[in-house]
């Protein structure tokens, strides 16, 4: 396992040298949190004790330190005390916000570190995407790592904005705030033995850095193939059985509990003692109603307890496990020499944080930030030229959208999102037709979807069909499309569809609501089509308006643009669509709209 701590907090030798004097009694601590209930997640139990603090470094923890020892002293009157939490995987992008925003909204609740992917800021502005989040990430008040992304683009079958391939990862790699290679998507290529994308999984093993892994439904000889890799974790299981299966195969089991991807239910009778060293929890995509509602990856500790896991294996998930499969050496415990990570909570079952601690300094109090984003490491000084004006749209006409009707008695292929998940279902059914040509039927529950390439490349269109969206009118579009992050439109007018991809244009990226030519809402996201300069609370409200206003069209799924944004993914099984036109997942191919009678 790699050890690296490749922190904005990286230890000096005269910070160790200071906590062994501090621990030894020579020195005074410079904090001592007293009269505690510590919780041990290394041996799963929960003591009474103190914690004293030596400048970043927990000195040590237990009954052996008193008031006349420390600088500082408080009491914290028989309250738990945990590890900060980290989350194992996330797309900050998916909160809509920059990560100044989003660790305001998650660190007063306990989270100080999280690995960050951006894989969709990176599928549209590669490399100088890239060093615009690990310099926005620098001076966010917790832990932010990244993972590389490792699929950019995800597939051959679309168009990405930019494309970063295994000579390009590797000089990354040695930056010292990436952790590891982002999770590696392309599955079918590494079972079939792609050479690019085994060379890109073998980046692990030639950097001793964690190769993270993606591979939704996998079994058998084909989940041998993708492990043999070198790939060490999975986030997508849905079924327990399935990541049985894979914790069996040796891989980090992370469960997920995501806004459209709810798994920790299904998943969490995996986690026991028998287990409970190789399973991690992750938040991966959230959006910020649930971020401002139930929180970050605490919101998994309480899901759990409440569940029946004891609090120290269901908060060990959500810190020690993730810091040791990354090699977080000194990250994940409340021990002598780690970082003074630490949560203060009322009871063990509740885990609502009271204060938290990133490198021994007090970062929040009562679910309120006390420190501040540092400006000079973060936005402003990148965005401009490295992420902004990413939409670069095609001239279009209501003929770009127009589908002509298949020989008599043929079917069409139609997308069904699964409801809870981000898998769809192909199913086939015979068009509605109007003048030659296939037009959305409402009735049927039956919309136009549409995809744009938006990098200015050659402005390709893909049009299909997708059903279980209960939209009756108008249309809905966005620049949030994983992972190629082209424009996709659901609606059932056509003059609708270009109303809402033309303001797209205009806004530089975001969410559009049209209806009857005019458009009735929208949210800009003009940091790369994706994010949003404003505050999280700011961004949920008109997050809430957009959604609103696509109810008021009949759209009856939850979170709307999230399933919408999915739509496009060529990764995950089974019908989606690109800018190439439908993509099959499973055969790995575009196909065509229309059936064929057999």
């Amino acid at each position: 396992m790699p050890q690296h701590d490749s922190t904005q907090a990286t230890v000096t030798q005269q910070q160790v040298a200071r906590a062994v004097a501090v621990a030894a009694g020579r020195e005074p601590a410079d904090l001592l949190l007293r009269n505690a209930r510590i919780v041990n997640v290394i041996t799963m139990e929960t003591c009474p004790g103190s914690v004293a603090v030596a400048g970043p470094l927990i000195a040590g923890a237990g009954p052996a330190f008193n008031d006349s020892e420390a600088i500082t002293s408080v009491d914290l009157e028989g309250r738990a005390l945990s590890p900060g939490l980290i989350d194992g995987h996330l797309h900050i992008e998916s909160s809509l916000v920059t990560p100044a925003a989003y660790a305001e909204a998650v660190a007063p609740r306990g989270v100080t570190s999280l690995i960050w992917d951006p894989h969709e800021i990176a599928n549209v502005s590669g490399d100088a995407g890239l060093q615009w989040c690990i310099r926005s990430a620098s001076g966010a008040p917790m832990n932010i790592w990244i993972g590389l992304p490792s699929c950019v683009p995800s597939t051959t079958l679309e168009t990405a904005g930019a494309v970063l391939g295994v000579d390009e990862l590797a000089r990354l790699l040695d930056n010292p705030a990436v952790i590891g290679v982002g999770e590696l998507m392309s599955y079918p290529a590494v079972i079939a033995g792609d050479r690019a994308t085994l060379a890109k999984a073998f980046l692990g093993d030639r950097h001793r850095k964690v190769v993270d892994g993606h591979c939704p439904g996998i079994t058998g000889r084909a989940l041998n193939a993708y492990f043999a890799s070198g790939v060490g974790s999975d986030h997508e299981s849905t079924e327990l059985e399935e990541a049985r299966e894979k914790l069996r195969a040796g891989a980090f089991l992370m469960i997920r509990e995501g806004s459209a991807t709810r798994n920790l239910a299904a998943l969490l009778p995996l986690l026991t003692p028998a287990t409970a060293d190789r399973i991690g929890f992750v938040t991966d995509d959230r959006l910020p109603t649930d971020l401002l509602r139930e929180g970050g990856v605490d919101d998994l500790v309480r899901k759990a307890i409440t569940a029946g896991v004891a609090p120290e294996l269901a908060i060990r998930a959500a810190s020690w496990n993730t810091a040791r499969y990354f090699g977080l050496a000194r990250r994940g415990a409340v021990a002598p020499g780690y970082f003074a990570d630490l949560v203060v909570f009322s009871d063990l079952e509740g885990f609502r944080a009271l204060d938290v601690y990133r490198n021994g300094e007090l970062i929040a109090r009562n679910g309120v930030l006390q420190t501040r984003f540092d400006p000079q490491s973060g936005d402003a000084d990148a965005a401009a030229s490295a992420v902004m004006n990413s939409v670069k749209l095609p001239d279009l006409t209501i003929e770009h959208l127009r589908t002509p009707a298949p020989v008599k008695e043929s079917e069409v292929r139609c997308i069904q999102p699964v409801a809870n998940q981000i898998l769809t279902r192909e199913v086939r059914l015979k068009p509605t037709v109007r003048d030659g040509s296939i037009i959305a039927d409402p009735d049927r529950d039956i919309a136009r979807l549409v995809c744009v390439e938006r990098h200015g490349k050659h402005g390709r269109i893909g049009v299909g069909l997708v059903t279980g969206l209960g939209i009756r009118r108008g249309a809905i579009a966005g620049t949030v499309a994983h992972d190629h992050h082209n424009v996709l439109a659901a609606g059932i007018s056509d003059h609708d569809i270009l109303t809402a991809v033309r303001r797209l244009g205009e806004l530089g990226g975001g969410f559009v609501v049209a209806a009857d030519g005019t458009v009735i809402a929208e949210l800009a996201l003009p940091i790369a089509g994706l994010l949003s300069q404003r505050p999280l609370a700011e961004v949920e409200s008109l997050m809430r308006d957009v959604d609103r206003a696509a109810a008021g069209l009949g759209v009856s799924i939850p979170a709307p643009f999230m399933t919408l944004s999915f739509l496009g993914l060529p990764v995950i099984p089974e019908l989606r669509l690109t800018d190439h036109g439908l993509v099959d997942v499973c055969a790995g191919a575009v196909v065509p709209l229309a059936v064929e009678p057999s």
